[in-house]
Parts: C-alpha cells; sequence; structure tokens
C-alpha cells in the first residue's frame, strides 16, 4: 500500500508548471514552481517544519512546548500543521493587513492568533516583531522561532526547492524569479542552483515601501523608503539574515496594484489561483523579459493560493476601495 504516515510527508516535490499565456511576449520557456501543492497551501510548509526539526535537535524546542512566531499566514500554517502532529502549542502573532481568511485559517487549525498594527516601527512594542519576542520571553516552556534570522529557513530550501529546480529542468533552469520576504526561498534555492552551475540568474521581486532594491544596489539602508503597502508576503522594513544579497544578482520593484491586476490574471488567464505575491512576481518576471533569450529556462516560484485572498484582491469591492480597478 501506498500511503504517508502523516500529513508533514506529503511537503515537497511540487509539480513544475509551463505559462502559457502571460508570458507570450517572452521568448524563453518560463515554469513556475508551484508550492500551493503543499499540505499547508505554501512554499512556508518547508522551512517550518526545518526549523521545528532543527530546533528538536538543538534542544531549544522540547516536548508539551508552545511555539510563537510571527507571521504574516502561511509560515503560521506551516508550524501549525507541524505542531498537530508533533503535539506541540502554536501562537501566531500576525499583523493587521494580512487577510481576514488567513487569521481565520490559523484559528481553524488550533493556533491561538494576536493580531498587532502594521503601521508601526519593527521596534516598536506593539509591532508584532516585538509581541512575538515579549510572548515567548513571558511563556514557559516557549520557543520563539524568528523565520527571518533562523536560517533553518535557507537550509530547507537549499536542501528541498533548489533540488528539486534543479532536478526537474535537467539542469537547464538559467534564471530564477521569486519574491523576497524573510530571503530564505530566494537565497536557500539560488545559493544551490549558484552551485551547480554559476551562471544562473537568480531576481528578487520587490514591493515599493520596502528596503531590498535599494540596499542591493548602494549598500544603503534607508528609511525613507519604507511606508506602509498592502502586497502580502513580500519585502520588508528590516534585513533579515535569511536574505543572502550576494546570492542575487538584481531586484526589480512591482506596485501593489500591478500585483493584484496580475494575481487575478493569473487566475482568469492560466487557470492559476494563487495569492498576492505570485501576481508581483509574474509581473517581475515581466519587466525583467529583455534578460531572456530563446534558449532559456525561466523557474518562478508561487509561493501561495488564492483562498487566502477571497476577501481582498478577488473581491471586487476591497479592489475598488484601493484604486486598482475601476
Amino acid at each position: 500500500m501506498d500511503y504517508k504516515e502523516n500529513i508533514l510527508e506529503t511537503i515537497g516535490n511540487t509539480p513544475l508548471v509551463k505559462i502559457n499565456n502571460l508570458t507570450k511576449d517572452i521568448p524563453a520557456l518560463v515554469l513556475a514552481k508551484y508550492e500551493t501543492f503543499n499540505p499547508g497551501n505554501s512554499v512556508k510548509d518547508r522551512m517550518a517544519v526545518k526549523m521545528i526539526e532543527d530546533a528538536e535537535k538543538e534542544g531549544k524546542l522540547k516536548p508539551g512546548g508552545t511555539i510563537i512566531e510571527g507571521t504574516s499566514g502561511n509560515t503560521g500554517m506551516g508550524l501549525a500543521l507541524a505542531a498537530i502532529v508533533k503535539g506541540y502549542k502554536m501562537v501566531c502573532v500576525i499583523a493587521d493587513k494580512q487577510s481576514k481568511e488567513k487569521i481565520d485559517i490559523l484559528r481553524a487549525v488550533g493556533s491561538e492568533v494576536v493580531v498587532c498594527p502594521t503601521d508601526v516601527e519593527p521596534d516598536d512594542p506593539r509591532s508584532y516583531y516585538s509581541t512575538s519576542k515579549r510572548l515567548a520571553e513571558e511563556t514557559p516552556n516557549s520557543w520563539y522561532v524568528n523565520q527571518y534570522d533562523n536560517l533553518s529557513n535557507t537550509k530547507a530550501h537549499y536542501e528541498s526547492t533548489g533540488p528539486e529546480i534543479w532536478n526537474q529542468t535537467d539542469g537547464k533552469v538559467t534564471h530564477f524569479v521569486v519574491g523576497v520576504g524573510t530571503g530564505g526561498t530566494i537565497s536557500g534555492v539560488g545559493k544551490y542552483l549558484k552551485e551547480q552551475n554559476p551562471n544562473v540568474k537568480v531576481w528578487g521581486v520587490d514591493t515599493y515601501g520596502s528596503v531590498f532594491k535599494k540596499y542591493h544596489e548602494t549598500g544603503e539602508f534607508d528609511e525613507n523608503e519604507i511606508y506602509p503597502y498592502t502586497t502580502e508576503g513580500i519585502g520588508e522594513d528590516i534585513l533579515p539574515k535569511n536574505v543572502d544579497f550576494d546570492v542575487i544578482d538584481g531586484f526589480t520593484k512591482v506596485t501593489d496594484k500591478d500585483a493584484a491586476v496580475y494575481t487575478r490574471k493569473l487566475a482568469e488567464e492560466e487557470g492559476m489561483f494563487l495569492g498576492n505575491s505570485a501576481g508581483a512576481a509574474i509581473k517581475g518576471l515581466l519587466q525583467l523579459k529583455e534578460h531572456f533569450s530563446k534558449d532559456d529556462v525561466v523557474v518562478i516560484l508561487f509561493h501561495d493560493h488564492g483562498s487566502r485572498y477571497v476577501g481582498k484582491i478577488f473581491n471586487d469591492e476591497w479592489m475598488k476601495e484601493q484604486g486598482f480597478i475601476e
């Protein structure tokens, strides 16, 4: 009989799917690494389980413990699934700009959810960074995950996502394009692919209101670049340790409006029902088209599922309120 021992064993080995319509003007073969096939419907399942397993080995996470993490939703989901299977409690700290669906889904899988304001500085005691750390200090037998600086995040993608992409393309991949948030995906996959072939180009997709692109190009952390934005799951107002800028060849920035509109286009024109960062990623790839030739194989990674954005991106009223559609 062919079966898995538990839901965590279904993580990984996600398909590569050709994009056909939105990339008509691009001469290269464009393939999507379709991470919604993971059981928590996002790429974050991979690093969630890796971070937990490494914490168990290091004695940081003990039986009956409480896992505490600040999350935009997807890492929390992956951690919550692992917590159920492994017998831990889960507390997710989330910013109030995240979709209601994400908060409801986390509660549905047994997590306690603490909602914090978005429009505060990272070191403000109300921010979701500060709140996560404080809860970890106050809660007995708890472990604060810290996906931004926990290098098991990058390691998960170096060990699984990178090799999968290399093998699925028979080593023919020439470019990797992905939205950057904590940095684990781009750094882990990028490092692995460049070790196999140093000529592989790695492109990060950033958002306006985030510091990554300017920092990569100038080495300056410009606080004037930071302002609130609606795109979920990419961009940061901090420099996470998981972002290895040496692995990244360049960034392109995508507006909130384009990210939202192209998330809808993926659903309507490709049948790909995906999250907000996928729209940003495909628009970023289109902005980079002069970098691709007919012999190239471009892999773009799509992080999460459209069901988490039904009340926002796929809601006409919300889109009108934001000025994203007429």
